[in-house]
C-alpha cells in the first residue's frame, strides 16, 4: 500500500465580487479556495490551492458595531511606535488591507502560508489585469 500523492498540483483562477458581503464569511471562503480544501486532491503540506481575485473591496460590510470597535494595530518595534486605525479608517484609505489581513488570519503562518498570500489578488474596484488568465466566477451566497 502506498499513499497517493499528487505531483502536479493544479492551480485555477476565481474571481470573488465582494459587494455587500461580511469580512469573515468573504474571508473563509476565499482562505479555502487558496488552500485547496474544496479539491479532491487536498494535501495540507502543498500549495494546491487556487489564485483568487477578489473585485470591489472597498464595497465589503462590517456587521454590527465592528466598523467603529474593530482596531488594526501594527508596530514599529521602536518605542512609541505601536499605530492604530480603525476599520472605518482603513476601509477608506486602503480597503484591499482588511481582506489581506482577514485572510492571512486565517492562514497557516510559516513559509506555506506566505507562498499560499501571494495567490490572493484584491482590488478596490472592479478593474483587475487578470482578464488573460480567464477566471472562474466563484459564488459565496
Amino acid at each position: 500500500m502506498s499513499t497517493y500523492f499528487p505531483k502536479e498540483p493544479t492551480n485555477d483562477w476565481v474571481i470573488v465580487d465582494a459587494t455587500g458581503i461580511p469580512v469573515g464569511r468573504l474571508a473563509t471562503r476565499v482562505a479555502s479556495a487558496l488552500r485547496g480544501k474544496h479539491k479532491v486532491d487536498f494535501t495540507p503540506n502543498q500549495a494546491g490551492g487556487d489564485f483568487v481575485v477578489v473585485v470591489n473591496a472597498s464595497k465589503v460590510v462590517f456587521t454590527g458595531n465592528k466598523l467603529d470597535g474593530k482596531v488594526y494595530t501594527r508596530y514599529s518595534g521602536y518605542p512609541g511606535g505601536l499605530k492604530s486605525t480603525t476599520a472605518r479608517e482603513m476601509l477608506d484609505k486602503h480597503p484591499e488591507r482588511v481582506i489581506e489581513h482577514a485572510v492571512w488570519g486565517m492562514l497557516p503562518k510559516n513559509r506555506l502560508g506566505r507562498k499560499i498570500i501571494r495567490r490572493l489578488k484584491v482590488y478596490a474596484g472592479d478593474a483587475h489585469p487578470h482578464a488573460a488568465q480567464q477566471p472562474a466566477q466563484m459564488e459565496l451566497r
